[in-house]
């Protein structure tokens, strides 16, 4: 049985940001009284693209980083790359409030990005016993 311990702990770490996306979503549901949709509320709207975005990037990188990880176990780099992922985005969450903090969108879009392209080429290379 191979167990991939990197990508079972970048799952869980994306299972509690997910909630945690959830819960700042669920606060503003309930501090605005909005049950269903977005009622127009900019800073609901913003929550609400958070999760959506982490959810709409979050899949492909576990992706790759499984198959990486059954192709060269135990690689800390792949380790850092998906911790840097997940810290990318618990930035672009917070940045998505706006205010002092938002440059952290950037950053979070920044890393994501940087994320899946590092581990596209690096899937690529390994496909290609490079």
């Amino acid at each position: 049985m191979t167990i991939l311990p990197i990508t079972l702990c970048a799952a869980a770490a994306a299972a509690a940001i997910n909630i945690w996306l959830s819960i700042r979503i669920g606060m503003i549901r309930s501090s605005r009284k909005i049950s269903i949709g977005d009622g127009g509320d900019m800073t609901l709207i913003a929550r609400m693209r958070a999760q959506a975005n982490f959810i709409e990037n979050t899949p492909i990188v576990l992706v790759l980083v499984a198959t990486i990880e059954l192709a060269r176990s135990g690689n800390p780099f792949l380790l850092g790359t998906a911790a840097i992922y997940l810290l990318g985005r618990v930035a672009h969450g917070i940045g998505m409030d706006g205010g002092p903090l938002g440059f952290l969108r950037g950053l979070g879009t920044l890393t994501t990005m940087a994320a899946q392209l590092g581990l596209g080429v690096w899937a690529v290379s390994i496909a290609l016993d490079m």
